[in-house]
C-alpha cells in the first residue's frame, strides 16, 4: 500500500509538468485529482451496500478513500475492518481516521500496530468528540488534541505514516471567529509531523480560497485538500450546516428555498452547485493560477453513496461519461441513513 504523502508528490510533479503543455483554452481538469470519504454503517445491509460502491467508485482510481471513526473510538473495529478491507479485496490506498478524544493511549497503540501489520499507512489524526451525552476530556496520560496525536504518531514510528489533518476554511468552533488562532493551530499540527490538510466542509468558496492563500502565507506548505459535500437533501443539509456551524451563502439560501420540498430537483441543485464549486476552487487556486502552492485534489464526502459524486465528476470531466450513465441504471446507492455526528464534528 502506498504512503499518500509519496504518492500525492509525484501527481504534483506530473501536474505541474503538463501545465506547460496545456493550450490556453484547454480545460484543465486531468491535473486535478479525486478522492473519497465513506463512514462505518450500523447494519449488515448498510456493510454490503457499502461494500458495492466501494467496489465501483474505486474502479475510478481515486488517490485515495478514507474512512471515519466514530466518536470516543464507538465504531474502531468496524473502521478498521473496513479498511483492511479496502486494502486486501480491493487495492485501493486508504486513509483510516483516527480520534483520541477519551481514548487511552494502550488503545491507540493497539490500533497503530493493527494498521501496520494490515499494510495500512495513512492516518487521518483528529481530536475528534466526546460520545453523544459526554462531554469532552482529557484521559490522563491521554492526548489534549491532534497536534499531541500527530506528535505522539511521529515518535513512535517516525516517517512510516502519512499523516494527514484537519483544516478549516472558516476557523474552528472552538476559535469562536479567531482565524489567527485557528491558523496557529492548523500550522502546529503540521510542525508536529503532518503531511497533508483536508478540510471541513464550507459552501463558499471565496472562504476556502482566502483560506489556502493564508495558510501559505503563514507558512503552511503542505498539499491542502477541499472537502466537498454534494447537498442530497434539503433536511440533511439543514442538519449538517447547522451542526457544523457552516457559512451558508444567501444566494444559495434563496436558490433551494423554492425546491426545498422536491428531493429530485433537491440533488440536481446539489450536483451542480458541487460542480460550479469545484470549478472555481480550479480555477482559483489551482496549479495553473497558484502553481505548486496550489490545490491539487478533490476530497469528496460521499455520505456512503456513489451516484451524486459520480455524477459530479463526470460533468467535470474527470471521469468517462458514457460509462458512468450506463453504470448509474445498474446500482443504487448504498444505506445512506443519517452518519455519526462525528463524520463533520470530529475534525480537529
Amino acid at each position: 500500500m502506498s504512503k499518500l504523502s509519496e504518492k500525492i508528490q509525484q501527481r504534483q510533479v506530473q501536474a505541474l509538468l503538463g501545465l506547460k503543455e496545456l493550450q490556453d483554452n484547454k480545460n484543465d481538469t486531468e491535473n486535478l485529482f479525486f478522492s473519497f470519504e465513506y463512514f462505518p454503517p450500523k447494519t449488515e445491509t448498510g456493510i454490503l451496500g457499502l461494500y458495492k460502491v466501494l467496489e465501483k467508485m474505486i474502479q475510478k482510481n481515486p488517490v485515495w478513500v478514507d474512512v471515519t471513526w466514530g466518536a470516543g473510538g464507538s465504531t474502531a473495529d468496524s473502521t478498521f475492518t473496513i479498511c483492511e478491507d479496502i486494502v486486501k479485496k480491493f487495492g485501493a490506498d486508504v486513509m483510516m481516521h483516527l480520534t483520541c478524544t477519551n481514548m487511552e493511549v494502550s488503545i491507540i497503540n493497539e490500533v497503530l500496530e493493527k494498521c501496520k501489520k494490515a499494510g495500512i499507512r495513512n492516518i487521518l489524526a483528529l481530536r475528534g468528540d466526546p460520545p453523544a451525552g459526554q462531554e469532552w476530556k482529557k484521559i490522563e496520560g491521554g492526548f489534549a488534541n491532534a497536534v499531541d496525536l500527530v506528535k505522539y504518531i511521529r515518535k513512535l514510528y517516525g516517517d512510516y505514516f502519512c499523516i494527514g489533518v484537519a483544516g478549516y476554511p472558516e476557523g474552528h468552533v472552538d476559535c469562536n471567529g479567531d482565524l489567527v488562532l485557528d491558523m496557529e493551530h492548523l500550522k502546529a499540527k503540521v510542525d508536529a509531523g503532518a503531511d497533508l490538510i483536508v478540510t471541513q466542509l464550507f459552501y463558499s468558496t471565496d472562504l476556502f480560497v482566502d483560506y489556502v492563500k493564508r495558510c501559505r502565507a503563514a507558512g503552511v506548505k503542505v498539499p491542502i485538500f477541499p472537502g466537498i459535500m454534494p447537498i442530497q437533501s434539503y433536511a440533511g443539509f439543514k442538519r449538517m450546516t447547522e451542526l457544523c456551524k457552516t457559512y451558508v451563502p444567501p444566494s444559495l439560501l434563496d436558490a433551494l428555498e423554492p425546491i426545498k420540498d422536491d428531493a429530485d430537483k433537491v440533488k440536481a441543485f446539489g450536483v451542480e452547485l458541487s460542480k460550479t464549486m469545484c470549478e472555481a476552487i480550479r480555477a482559483q487556486c489551482g496549479p495553473q493560477a497558484m502553481g505548486a502552492d496550489g490545490v491539487f485534489g478533490l476530497h469528496f464526502y460521499t455520505l456512503n453513496s456513489d451516484v451524486a459524486v459520480m455524477q459530479i465528476l463526470q460533468r467535470l470531466g474527470m471521469i468517462d461519461a458514457e460509462d458512468e450513465e450506463k453504470e448509474a441504471e445498474q446500482l443504487s446507492p448504498a444505506d445512506v441513513s443519517a452518519p455519526p455526528v462525528t463524520v463533520f464534528t470530529a475534525i480537529a
